[in-house]
């Protein structure tokens, strides 16, 4: 046991003394200039393993050790240098956040934000994970990049190029956007644009000439399985915070069409990502959903917000439940609507539970009484009471829908339904007709329930609606029993 303990000290004694001695000879080298590019990126790539673990690397973590590898990484020097310089310090600002500031404090964020004006995969991959983790607890000005060092124009500029990977042409060349470097780039890009405009929201109108070009690449792409891997997921999250109502003119000015709902198709963005919520709802379990799907949910309400009347009703007949649904009680099916609603009331997905009820309540044009008639009083309920929504009395009624008859002429006709669970009723199930009818006390017991539900429903001043065990009892259809009636 002894010997492991001192093998253990003489290794972390190794390992702090080949960083210290790595550290030394390239600062050193940085004024004698007698290293070859060879022997220099050689040393960087020693102290990016050694760098990889916080432990007995501490001249690595210092003001002197970081300014060192950022005059490796941005001073002049050949490419392979550079980068290799870059990867060892990404490395250092993700285990210790402090090293991000101490880096903002250097002055290299400038130098950072111009890396990534090159067409190199390489340096976009490194830059954009530099500056997307000084996105946290630092004083960078992140303006000050977009307005004088191009950082938004640079970010644009290299989603587009990620996108021309997607056209028709690239496509039949079979230059396909599979390289995973190429894929960890774009993810990292995607990733810094959304911290930017999630933490500086003023500057999000630089970025929207990239909307069209991040549907492209989302549209595009094959659904992965499961598929909320990346760069699907930074692609859904990249959009959240930008300009889609395109206020100020960007992108339609730029491109000549709407971004989200293009001339060719207005449909096909948010049809691409409604099939990806199907797909998550039936490839995560309800622990993994409730995390993973909020920011597609997020994205199809505010594109429905935005979205013209035709793409509104193409939305409402995906995503609420259909005629032909009615069958059956609402949420009894497998399509997405009914999985929805069944997320809507469940017990693990708590954070899923408002979102999926806010976006039924939405594609309802935010009516009480259409948002139970679409989903039922039974999903309706407890968003409207957590909501503080008044119901109209008409909501609890049993309200009708269109069907189709298979007669020649294909009439329309109306059919009730259920307002409680939204199925329409003549397809619910007969009575038993074996079941012993219900005595005189069983049916008063029954009454009494009743109004005590009705009383109870109405105290919450949700509904007002009058008693109908109370007005049966004014009326004289119901009569009390006497004390001494025989309950057999």
């Amino acid at each position: 046991m002894l010997s492991k303990f001192n093998s253990k000290a003489s290794d972390d004694r190794s390992k702090l003394e080949q960083v210290t001695e790595l550290l030394s000879k390239l600062k050193a080298d940085l004024d004698a200039n007698k290293l070859s590019a060879k022997q220099r990126k050689q040393l960087l790539e020693e102290l990016k393993v050694h760098g990889r673990s916080a432990e007995n690397a501490d001249p690595i973590f210092t003001k002197d050790g970081l300014h060192t590898l950022s005059r490796y990484a941005f001073d002049d020097q050949p490419a392979p240098t550079s980068q290799e310089a870059m990867r060892c310090i990404a490395n250092a600002l993700l285990i210790n956040q402090k090293m991000c500031q101490i880096f903002v404090d250097l002055g290299y964020a400038p130098q950072a934000a111009k890396k990534l004006k090159n067409d190199n995969i390489d340096d976009e991959f490194l830059a954009s994970r530099i500056l997307f983790l000084m996105t946290y607890e630092t004083n960078l000005d992140y303006a000050q990049l977009v307005d004088e060092h191009g950082l938004a124009e640079s970010i644009n500029s290299a989603i587009t190029r990620h996108a021309k990977r997607y056209s028709k042409s690239a496509r039949r060349l079979s230059q396909l956007h599979t390289n995973p470097i190429d894929l960890m780039a774009l993810s990292e890009t995607l990733k810094l644009l959304f911290n930017i405009t999630h933490f500086y929201p003023d500057l999000s109108e630089h970025f929207s000439k990239s909307i069209p070009h991040i549907f492209k690449i989302l549209v595009r792409r094959k659904i992965p399985s499961p598929p909320l891997q990346a760069p699907i997921n930074y692609l859904v999250n990249a959009l959240i915070n930008l300009d889609l109502e395109d206020q100020k003119g960007h992108q339609l000015k730029f491109f000549g069409m709407n971004a989200v709902f293009p001339t060719f198709d207005a449909n096909c963005n948010v049809e691409h990502l409604i099939n990806i919520l199907d797909n998550a709802i039936v490839a995560y379990t309800e622990t993994e959903l409730d995390n993973t799907i909020s920011p597609v949910l997020t994205l199809i309400r505010r594109i429905y917000e935005i979205a013209p009347e035709s793409v509104q009703k193409y939305m409402e007949w995906l995503l609420l439940p259909t005629d032909e649904e009615r069958s059956r009680p609402l949420g009894k099916s497998d399509t997405l609507s009914s999985r929805l609603l069944r997320l809507s009331t469940s017990a693990t997905t708590p954070n899923l539970r408002g979102s999926i009820s806010a976006m039924m309540f939405e594609l309802s044009g935010k009516d009480a009484t259409k948002f139970v008639q679409n989903v039922g009083y039974g999903f309706a309920s407890g968003f409207l009471v957590s909501n503080n929504i008044q119901m109209p009395e008409s909501a609890l009624e049993a309200h009708s829908t269109t069907t189709t008859t298979t007669t020649a002429d294909q009439e329309e006709r109306r059919v009730p339904v259920n307002p409680i669970t939204g199925q329409r009723l003549d397809m619910e199930e007969e009575p038993d007709h074996q079941t012993e009818p219900m005595t005189e006390a069983e049916k008063e017991r029954e009454a009494e329930r009743l109004f005590v539900l009705f009383e109870r429903l109405k105290a919450t001043g949700i509904v007002d609606v009058k008693n109908p065990v109370e007005e049966a009892f004014r009326s004289g259809r119901i009569e009390e029993l006497p004390d001494d009636h025989d309950q057999d």
